[in-house]
């Protein structure tokens, strides 16, 4: 597979939902009974929100290309694993399967989205004798360009990376022992197209929205807190992906990401996978982490 689709979840209420994702930038339209998710400026629909009793990862859809489709089926079946009919309210398309910790993926046929290049990550510096920071009153609301990633709760972090190698063909990028793990698509994508932490159980743990720069990161954390959520995580930068971020608590106790800067692999590069002692699995440098960041609130 080439990139991350979308994503999709069942959350409680869709009315917070809305109110949570328009706050934190991104443009959210009404399907019937169903929310989906935009970046300004952009045409996927990069996420998909449904109602249900709490909130659950409902699926995981990847891209790949059409002539790619006829191997992932060969290796779905060589990894015994049995296809699913298509979930009600769902589009037909593609193949649809359960990971090992019943997390429910879809693959079909649809264009790359992934980047093909890194984006600029240059900061800028104002020329001497001038001022480089605009007044607060001139600021302007952070809008993400895109979705970069998702992590997912799995039971076992070495059998899930094993698992999406050898069904979808993503390629691990860094490790830290049992604890997470990053994979990325093989065609040229950010450090990590899916990434995983161990639980007990599966489930969602954020999702991952690319800004433009340094200061939409830290300006973010600012809109999200003075919209009314203010729990997170940031500023911050990781070491596995080098990006800086800021997490935001949604109503759920999951997170959004505001990302920038993340490592990129491109297609032609053999990427050294590393395992990282424990203490690189987070952050370079940041906040403490809350308590409860890596809990599971699906099960």
């Amino acid at each position: 597979m080439h990139s991350l689709d979308h994503f999709a979840l069942e959350v409680p209420q869709l009315c917070i939902a809305q109110a949570f994702y328009e706050a934190f930038g991104l443009k959210v339209k009404r399907q019937g009974n169903s929310l989906e998710l935009q970046a300004f400026g952009s045409d996927p629909c990069w996420g998909k929100l449904y109602t249900g009793k709490k909130k659950r990862l409902r699926h995981l859809c990847f891209g790949a290309y059409e002539q790619d489709m006829p191997a992932i089926e060969r290796q779905l079946e060589a990894a015994g694993v049995p296809r699913l009919p298509t979930p009600h309210g769902e589009d037909g398309r593609g193949l649809w399967f359960h990971d090992p910790d019943q997390n429910l993926i879809q693959v079909r046929v649809a264009p790359k989205v992934t980047p093909d290049e890194k984006a600029s990550g240059v900061i800028p510096s104002a020329d001497a004798g001038t001022r480089g920071a605009p007044n607060r009153q001139d600021r302007t609301g952070v809008r993400p360009i895109r979705l970069s990633h998702v992590l997912i709760f799995v039971t076992d972090v070495e059998r899930s990376i094993g698992f999406f190698e050898d069904t979808l063909g993503l390629r691990l990028s860094d490790r830290s022992r049992d604890i997470v793990a990053f994979l990325h698509a093989p065609h040229g994508a950010d450090h990590h197209t899916l990434a995983f932490v161990k639980s007990e159980s599966g489930g969602f743990h954020h999702c991952s929205w690319a800004v433009s720069g340094i200061d939409e990161v830290g300006l973010g954390a600012m809109q999200m807190a003075e919209a009314g959520w203010p729990e997170g995580w940031g500023v911050g930068r990781h070491v596995l992906g080098s990006n800086y971020f800021h997490y935001v608590r949604d109503p759920w106790g999951s997170y959004s990401e505001y990302s920038w800067d993340i490592d990129y692999i491109p297609a032609t590069v053999e990427w050294e996978a590393m395992d990282h002692h424990p203490e690189d699995s987070l952050y370079l440098w940041g906040p403490d982490v809350p308590e409860d960041f890596a809990v599971n609130h699906e099960i």
